[in-house]
Parts: C-alpha cells; sequence; structure tokens
C-alpha cells in the first residue's frame, strides 16, 4: 500500500474518531437542596470522609460524574447543596437501579437520619428538593 493511501486511512479513522466524540451528547446537570440537622452534622460530614467504595462504585456505574454535595449555614439552619453531571441514557431507570442497590440503601439509612428535608421534598417522602437551573457557563 503506498505511503498516500495509508495517509488518507489514518486522517480518515482519526476524524470518525474524533467526530464521534463530539457529536456525544453533552451530560445533564442536577442540583438539589436538603437541610442537614445541626446535631448531626459532624455524623454526616465524617461519613462523607470515608465514602464506602460499593457506594462509590454504584455512583459511578448510574452514569454519574462531578458528584459533589456543599454544605452551607443560612440563617442559623445548615443547608446541603449536591450538585452531579449524568452521561447515560435513562437517569430514571440509573436512579431505580441505584436505590434497589443493597449497599446503597445501607448508606442512605446512615445519612437520611442526618438530614432535614424541605418541605415540598417531605411532603412526597423524599430528602432532597429539585432545584431549577438558572444560568450555566460554557
Amino acid at each position: 500500500m503506498n505511503l498516500k493511501i495509508m495517509r488518507t486511512i489514518f486522517c480518515l479513522l482519526w476524524l470518525a474518531l474524533f467526530t464521534g466524540c463530539a457529536t456525544q451528547n453533552p451530560p445533564q446537570r442536577y442540583a438539589w437542596v436538603t437541610g442537614l440537622k445541626p446535631d448531626q452534622a459532624a455524623r454526616y460530614e465524617a461519613l462523607h470522609a470515608h465514602v464506602w467504595p460499593g457506594v462509590n462504585k454504584m455512583i459511578r456505574a448510574c452514569h454519574i460524574r462531578n458528584f459533589s454535595i456543599h454544605e452551607r449555614e443560612i440563617n442559623g439552619q445548615l443547608y446541603l447543596f449536591a450538585y452531579l453531571e449524568y452521561t447515560g441514557a435513562n437517569f430514571d431507570a440509573d436512579m431505580a437501579r441505584m436505590a434497589a442497590d443493597p449497599e446503597t440503601q445501607r448508606w442512605w439509612r446512615e445519612t437520611d437520619p442526618c438530614q432535614s428535608p424541605l418541605p415540598d421534598a417531605a411532603a412526597r417522602g423524599k430528602i432532597w428538593s429539585d432545584t431549577k437551573e438558572v444560568y450555566f457557563l460554557k
């Protein structure tokens, strides 16, 4: 095979690979807020300082990346803000998969009592309240 044909094939393969990466859907961004019981704040932080490996593994398996939880005190009340990026194709199915995982269920039994749901979440039997994105810098 002559050099010109080999270069052309290489360039086409490189272009196909690059184009495939460029056409992937951008991640979906999600964020939530909940209260944190002041008497449980230290426990919550200690748990998250040493998250169980199986919990992290399940989070990754459910197509979640850049997951973080932040704490903030406002008017004497502690709040948690969670953010993640989802790269999968079916968020609801992946969240159901996570919720069915026995180790994740055990983890939530440890963390949920530390949290104080906002009224809208509590009314739905949930811990975290949804938020609305109002700005994103690309």
